[in-house]
């Protein structure tokens, strides 16, 4: 596996994952404008290389929130992991820690925060959504920390769930053998039943999601928590200003991989907006059409300071479990030192603007 790139692992996959499983983990909102739009925007960008540089020496570590990484690649938060292996998260933080990168665990994650963190020797990062329990997101936060987490997401893209059509089409409901076991199962219940003309999924956003959250409440989970909290679904300059002043240690510019607000903007092209706005204050990471080390090099050259990788993770589990999970990110981390090379940017204190051609609006 450790040669297959991450096109060769997803047309593997597709081979092995139920049709209607697989329509969850790669559909979109609307007319999947936005998925497409965030592999297009990389594949439009143009480097700058430099020759004439010593790269005998290629260092690609990295430090996020205190954490020494040996790679900026790391795992978006994805849900669900046992409906594509049976050892689930569990399994993808083994991979995870066998490369020392970073895994940001789905708060709808199929097993438990302990069993997850057990094997992780990297960091972990729980992700969240703002429900109208309040009490059980608190629950979460003194789990996460109790188990070693060392930063809490939280997902401000998701008021309610985009209209994912493929879902609706299929009614899509998650597997009973399949449950979100750190959450209580009354919270779950809608998620599993079977609906004409409509997705479980959404059924369950709706009845449990707070959409009347604002900057004001961060407040609130950051004094229920030690951990750090970082903002992902950051797509503006405007919302980036917001989260440093509201003391985000973080922000993911995330558009959810397309399956929120369909026509939004590609997560690359929102990047280096969202850069300027947070001026060095706190970190940047950014997920969303990453797929090889090319991508996260320009990522990184405009400004990124980490990528993430959605789908690339489930396709991997799914195909190699905890060791195709590893290798994915070996491959991507090993495919990003090559271009660095070849770019002429031995380390990623070199990687910045310079590397990227203007690119017009032509697009």
């Amino acid at each position: 596996m450790t040669d297959l790139r991450a096109d060769d692992l997803r047309t593997l996959a597709r081979q092995q994952i139920p049709a209607e499983v697989w329509d969850f983990i790669e559909g979109g909102s609307g007319d999947e404008l936005t998925v497409a739009a965030n592999t297009a925007a990389f594949a439009a960008a143009r480097l700058r290389p430099r020759v004439m540089v010593d790269v005998s020496a290629v260092d690609t570590g990295v430090t996020l929130l205190d954490a020494r990484l040996d790679t900026p690649v790391g795992l978006a938060p994805t849900a669900y992991h046992q409906l594509v292996h049976p050892d689930g998260e569990v399994a993808t933080a083994a991979g995870a820690a066998k490369e020392n990168a970073l895994f940001v665990v789905a708060m709808f994650a199929s097993r438990t925060l302990e069993d997850i963190a057990a094997p992780a020797a990297g960091p972990l990062w729980l992700q969240l959504y703002w429900l109208r329990d309040r009490d059980a997101i608190a629950r979460l936060a003194r789990r996460a920390a109790a188990a070693g987490f060392a930063a809490l997401v939280l997902a401000v893209d998701a008021p309610r769930l985009g209209r994912r059509l493929r879902d609706i089409r299929n009614r899509f409901a998650v597997d009973g053998r399949v449950r979100a076991v750190n959450l209580d199962a009354s919270l779950m219940a809608a998620s599993h039943d079977r609906q004409a003309g409509a997705s479980a999924l959404a059924a369950h956003a709706a009845q449990t999601f707070d959409a009347s959250l604002t900057w004001a409440d961060l407040a609130w989970l950051r004094e229920r928590s030690p951990l750090p909290v970082v903002l992902k679904g950051i797509l503006t300059a405007e919302d980036a200003a917001a989260a440093v002043a509201h003391g985000a240690a973080a922000v993911i510019v995330s558009n959810h991989g397309g399956r929120q607000l369909d026509g939004a903007v590609a997560t690359l092209d929102a990047l280096p907006e969202v850069v300027e706005a947070v001026d060095g204050a706190c970190p940047v990471l950014v997920d969303g059409g990453v797929r090889s080390g090319r991508d996260a090099l320009i990522a990184l050259a405009l400004g990124a300071d980490a990528v993430l990788l959605g789908r690339p993770t489930l396709w991997a589990l799914a195909t190699g479990g905890s060791d195709g999970v590893a290798d994915l990110l070996r491959h991507v981390t090993d495919d990003l030192a090559h271009d660095m090379a070849l770019a002429g940017r031995p380390s990623l204190r070199d990687v910045d603007r310079r590397l990227i051609r203007a690119v017009t609006n032509a697009r």
